[in-house]
């Protein structure tokens, strides 16, 4: 049997994607307590969140949001990560900037110890990627296009967007060097 290198490629990228989850949700929390959310996109899903990410780029001027675009072109596939914001002391741990939880909440700001958790699953998953050899980049902008996608869900307000490729040279590296790299 010959198996051809792009299919294979793309079935290995998507199977580290499903490990870099696992690691994301087993990765360590404060409290002990699960706010991450998590998920993969390929396909029209992953052409969609490219266009979300051209037209920030459009309304903002943000140059950067085009080009990270044109990396989700060429992947196979985008882990998301996020965190949904439901602080984890409701107490006046004052971490995040505000006296207490209630204050944190009726700011719209997020749980220090949320965005921590995210964190470390963000850098648990990218391990995965980097163990098994698959480029990827972790990136705001598709971070923020997740959001307009509503990916996660209405309880999560910030996330990542980790785009995965094999390529013979990382598609991640090397872009323009005008650009502002986020």
């Amino acid at each position: 049997m010959i198996y051809d290198r792009e299919k294979t490629a793309k079935e290995v990228a998507m199977r580290v994607a499903q490990n870099m989850i696992a690691a994301a949700v087993t990765a360590p929390k404060g409290c002990g307590i699960d706010n991450i959310a998590a998920c993969i996109i390929d396909g029209k899903e992953k052409d969609v969140m490219a266009r979300h990410m051209r037209d920030i780029a459009r309304e903002t001027g943000a140059d950067f949001f085009e080009r990270d675009a044109g990396n989700l072109d060429n992947s196979h596939c985008v882990v998301v990560i996020g965190v949904k914001n439901n602080p984890i002391l409701l107490e006046d741990c004052s971490l995040c900037g505000f006296k207490d939880c209630a204050q944190t909440i009726a700011a719209g700001a997020n749980c220090a110890f949320n965005i921590t958790d995210m964190g470390i699953a963000i850098g648990s998953a990218v391990s995965v990627a980097a163990d098994n050899r698959i480029d990827n980049r972790v990136l705001f902008s598709a971070g923020k296009a997740a959001l307009r996608m509503n990916l996660l869900g209405d309880d999560v307000n910030i996330c990542f967007g980790i785009p995965l490729s094999t390529s013979s040279k990382s598609i991640f590296f090397d872009r323009d060097p005008g650009a502002v790299l986020v």
